[in-house]
């Protein structure tokens, strides 16, 4: 279980016991929890009591994408906590991660209807978006699914975005909205703010040695926002705080190592080892490097009032 107690890691040897199982689900990656999924969610919750039943989530981890494309750079919008923090947030009672893997992928779609979804995971209904395909060479469509899941005793909705709203609520629309160094974008897609969540690092303490101390971030397999400044949130143990935070690779003082580092405003304390969310606001600037470490200092002052602007006029 995750630390909000909803996320399982479904094995496919054996059933889930009887208290994990009737669920009616929505089904699919479901990366960024965006506006679409959030109207397949609204279906899923409508069917789900209907028929009596709890909302739940069912997703692949890794993303399959990562196992088709194992050297296609970065793309999450959300890790699986993020996602199934947000998830229950909506209101699923479980989410069900499905490990993707070659006994996964290999399933015909018949079998994945069959064994998994109905064997499984017990479910009781499930609802996707029309585009949805699964099982192995992606055979399945959400016309076989409904078809299938009848025969199986499942309830099965297919919810379709018609129009613009097809493209724009799109992990792909967010996804380039970050790269593009438009968080604002990506906002309006997902319904919240990219964020970042991580254990943070310990740095060189560099930047606190010129009056700003920051917090350090790995990035890992989540999509690169374009190179440069932002304003952000950022969430430390329930409380929010305003900050300036850079996405790169520090010219300056590193050149190499990807990080977000981000600068609180009106926090004291250590943070090392601990968990933390910093959720993209505006961008700022782009990346670039300085003459030195006082220019690079202005440089962060400037861009921690503009930050400070960017906020205050956002809300």
């Amino acid at each position: 279980m995750s630390e909000n107690g909803r996320l399982l890691r479904a094995p496919l040897a054996c059933a889930l016991s009887p208290e994990n199982r009737g669920y009616v689900a929505v089904l699919g990656n479901l990366d960024g929890v965006h506006k679409g999924h959030q109207a397949l969610l609204a279906s899923a919750e409508g069917l789900a009591k209907a028929a009596g039943a709890p909302l739940a989530a069912v997703t692949f981890e890794p993303h399959p994408r990562r196992v088709f494309q194992p050297d296609a750079p970065p793309f999450l919008l959300t890790t699986l906590a993020q996602k199934s923090d947000i998830l229950a947030a909506l209101g699923c009672e479980r989410v069900f991660a499905l490990p993707f893997n070659e006994a996964l992928r290999s399933l015909s779609p018949e079998a994945f209807v069959d064994e998994v979804l109905a064997g499984v995971l017990g479910l009781r209904g499930v609802v996707v978006g029309e585009d949805f395909r699964f099982g192995a060479k992606r055979a399945g469509d959400a016309a076989l699914l409904a078809e299938r899941g009848a025969a199986a005793g499942l309830l099965v909705e297919t919810i379709g975005l018609r129009g613009e709203d097809a493209v724009k609520w799109s992990s792909t629309a967010a996804r380039k909205a970050l790269r593009d160094g438009d968080p604002e974008g990506a906002q309006a897609v997902m319904g919240r703010p990219f964020a970042v969540r991580g254990t943070v690092l310990e740095g060189r303490r560099l930047a606190r040695e010129l009056g700003f101390p920051t917090l350090n971030l790995e990035l890992g397999d989540v999509v690169r926002p374009a190179y440069g400044a932002y304003a952000v949130t950022a969430a430390v143990d329930g409380a929010a705080y305003d900050g300036v935070a850079n996405i790169g690779v520090r010219p300056t003082v590193d050149g190499q190592t990807e990080r977000l580092e981000a600068h609180l405003f009106g926090f004291e304390g250590d943070l090392y080892g601990r968990t933390v969310e910093v959720a993209l606001r505006a961008f700022l600037r782009p990346e670039r490097p300085f003459d030195g470490v006082e220019a690079l200092k202005a440089q962060i002052a400037s861009d921690a009032d503009a930050a400070k602007k960017a906020l205050g006029e956002a809300r």
